[in-house]
């Protein structure tokens, strides 16, 4: 009998002897057979540690593929999969653990957990190496929870957003139609395994479709694109910095990538340079836009109208909703920006021990983004930026990515990040935040001409402060949030 948790099982029965996984540090390879007997070893391993239905598990490591097997057992096992950001201090650690209470803690030796738990073990010591027979299946409802992944908090502290099978599988079942994704097809993926991007865009779709995952731990953008080449991968996810260093190496201007569909940019919106880097090597490249309570994947666009149409995302995908709302709640003309609304069945079911949260991000059944977006006139969205991000000055509505678009067209700027400053007089200024190489004595004078051509005189920058780095997330953004606080230390 089929039951729906097991899709991996029935996948692995169609196509046994197909490459699933690939370490990249390691050179470990799983077929999708042996992908079945790790998920095995773990599945008998929680039935020995007497874990029940709806029980946390929560999983500090660096990305790996044994990590695929823990997230598989669990879901035959109806355990709830919690994996941890290593990067976190302590104190939010602790925090995260506090709220999902998890029954097992899982870790990694090779990093240093300092989390303090009844029930800790160490990933590499917790299953037999003798081969383990089939699983065993706890049948689940598929809206019961599989993933438990905590947001970044960068509004505030962080959120459990609860993954159901169906808003995994939905996703994904999603992706593959949308998308056309096969077997065929195979990703690199170094985006980390604890955020929706590393599971569930592109890693767990092309498991799905029986496709080769070939996961990456320490980012260098030479070893990337060497990767790609060696493993002639087909489609891949990383976020703009870490195109921004991919196209600067002299591999990436001396080699062809004759295996790539596309490379999709995601996580956040992507200087136009780099499309123009891609484009100028007859190199297809497109954007993506998701967030962990939704996918994280929603539209679908063509190569070929991402190549005319720059920061365009496209439409929505087969099975799920969008539209644009304006502060009245009527859905928004074209070229009029509003707030992005979503609906599908890869919604997450709801905040873990936060239902005045959860509550507050539904209207009926859309869910509210807190992104801004707007369409053109051929039906496509762009996205626009946080709704929180707005800068409000003069009582003139500001778009930072605007600005930031703007300032990279000059050769010599390699970052920018645009906020609002505190101010008495305009309640906030526009204040960009610049790395350049080299830095000239001219740099300064030439974004400002740069800006005026190009923009209203009330978007121009008020302060322009150039920096050697800008502070980065855990998933390579760029972090507004202590940009902010700079300036209030400063």
């Amino acid at each position: 009998m089929f039951v729906e948790q097991a899709w991996i099982l029935k996948r692995a029965s169609l196509t046994p002897s197909r490459l699933a996984l690939i370490n990249l540090e390691t050179k470990e390879q799983w077929t999708y057979q042996q992908l079945t007997n790790e998920i095995a070893k773990w599945s008998h391993f929680f039935e020995r540690q007497n874990m029940q239905p709806g029980s946390r598990v929560a999983i500090f490591a660096r990305n790996n593929i044994s990590l695929f097997a823990i997230l598989f057992a669990c879901g035959l096992r109806g355990l709830i999969y919690v994996p941890l950001n290593w990067r976190m201090s302590q104190e939010e650690l602790n925090d995260i653990m506090g709220d999902a209470k998890p029954s097992l803690l899982l870790y990694d030796q090779d990093i240093t957990c300092p989390l303090i738990w009844e029930n800790k073990q160490p990933i590499q010591q917790s299953i037999e190496p003798a081969p383990a027979t089939t699983p065993n299946i706890t049948q689940m409802d598929m809206n019961d929870p599989w993933l438990m992944i905590y947001t970044g908090g960068t509004t505030g502290k962080a959120k459990g957003v609860v993954l159901s099978f169906n808003s995994v599988n939905w996703n994904a079942i999603n992706t593959i139609i949308s998308w056309g994704l096969s077997e065929e097809d195979c990703t690199l993926n170094y985006m980390p395994m604890f955020h929706t991007g590393g599971l569930n865009a592109l890693c767990i779709p092309l498991l799905m479709a029986g496709g080769t995952v070939v996961i990456g731990d320490k980012f260098e953008a030479e070893n990337a694109l060497i990767a790609i080449n060696q493993y002639q991968t087909t489609i891949s996810l990383f976020v703009p910095t870490m195109y921004q260093a991919m196209i600067t190496t002299k591999y990436f201007q001396e080699s062809g990538f004759p295996s790539v569909k596309v490379f999709l940019s995601g996580g956040a919106p992507c200087p136009h340079p780099i499309y123009d880097a891609f484009f100028k090597k007859g190199l297809y490249f497109k954007e993506g836009y998701g967030l962990t309570e939704a996918g994280p994947n929603n539209f679908y666009i063509s190569r070929e109208d991402a190549y005319r149409k720059k920061g365009a995302v496209g439409k929505s995908m087969q099975f799920n909703d969008t539209k644009i709302v304006n502060a009245a709640g009527k859905c928004c003309a074209a070229n009029e920006v509003g707030e992005l609304f979503v609906r599908g069945k890869h919604m997450f079911r709801y905040y873990w021990n936060n239902q005045l949260e959860t509550e507050n991000t539904f209207v009926d059944d859309w869910l509210k983004t807190g992104d801004l977006a707007m369409m053109d006139e051929e039906g496509d969205f762009y996205i626009v930026g946080r709704s929180k991000e707005i800068i409000i000055s003069g009582g003139e509505n500001i778009y930072p990515q605007e600005l930031e678009q703007c300032i990279l067209r000059h050769q010599l700027v390699q970052e920018v990040a645009v906020i609002g400053a505190p101010d008495d007089y305009w309640g906030e200024i526009v204040t960009a935040f610049i790395v350049c190489n080299p830095k000239t004595d001219s740099i300064l004078e030439e974004v400002k001409t740069l800006c005026s051509e190009s923009l209203g005189r009330y978007k121009m920058p008020k302060k322009i402060i150039f920096v050697d780095e800008l502070p980065k997330t855990i998933v390579g953004k760029i972090d507004k949030k202590a940009l902010r606080l700079s300036l209030k230390t400063s």
